[in-house]
């Protein structure tokens, strides 16, 4: 008698992540995560056949560039599950190109996503009209980042205007005066800014910006390497785009 191969339709993986920042909040563990993913898969008889973790890394990592990530782009690649669940969806991309140009190539292989937290509600892009919520609140993340850069970048250019400091950090590319409240520019870091605009303005990514300034010996105030992030945060902050 032959044995028939069993249905493969339904096997899940749960992919969970936590920056290092996030690890102490309550609501957003690992183990939290993966107790309410493994919740929606037994309400929706999916069978969870791996949990794939990526604790104290950055959501703003593309999923390639994370360890945990590449795990995930290697199961749909070999279509070994047919269901990839996240909690929520900057748990998985950090922007929204990142977002749909991996999650259109998973629907050619009819590869599902499922969040279970997208703004209160759970998303299946199996069905067309998942897909469609999905790239709708994609965009809608990103446009709320975006927006939050701007009016940060917005304050701080006043604050700056007004030779002042916030309760804040201090800007970057600045330091506080021996009357404790003055802005003064710090020379080494507005070498930094000049060379980041220079770079963006010969259309390097930001990728390539780190790498080159790398190569000139640009570092953090700390005096250690440069990071994508880090970069993002001080571009975000002086509002080069």
């Amino acid at each position: 008698m032959t044995r028939s191969k069993p249905d493969s339709s339904r096997d899940a993986v749960l992919y969970l992540r936590v920056s290092t920042q996030e690890q102490a909040r309550e609501g957003i563990s690992l183990a939290a995560q993966e107790a309410k993913l493994r919740a929606y898969c037994e309400l929706r008889g999916l069978r969870v056949v791996e949990v794939v973790t990526d604790a104290g890394v950055s959501g703003g990592k593309p999923m390639y560039s994370r360890a945990g990530g590449q795990r995930i782009l290697d199961l749909v690649k070999r279509c070994a599950v047919a269901h990839v669940i996240a909690y929520k969806l900057d748990r998985l991309f950090r922007d929204c190109a990142d977002c749909l140009t991996v999650t259109t190539a998973w629907d050619k292989k009819a590869i599902a996503l499922h969040l279970v937290d997208l703004g209160g509600q759970t998303l299946d892009t199996s069905s067309a009209m998942g897909r469609f919520f999905l790239t709708v609140m994609a965009g809608a993340a990103e446009l709320e980042r975006n927006l939050i850069c701007e009016r940060t970048s917005e304050a701080m250019s006043y604050v700056k205007s007004q030779g002042l400091k916030t309760g804040g950090d201090v800007p970057y590319g600045y330091v506080v005066a021996v009357d404790g409240k003055t802005l003064v520019a710090a020379e080494a870091e507005q070498a930094l800014l000049t060379a980041i605009r220079e770079a963006r303005e010969r259309g390097l990514s930001q990728r390539a910006i780190v790498a080159e300034l790398a190569q000139k010996g640009f570092t953090t105030r700390k005096g250690t390497a440069l990071g994508l992030r880090q970069v993002q945060r001080i571009m975000c902050q002086a509002a080069i785009v």
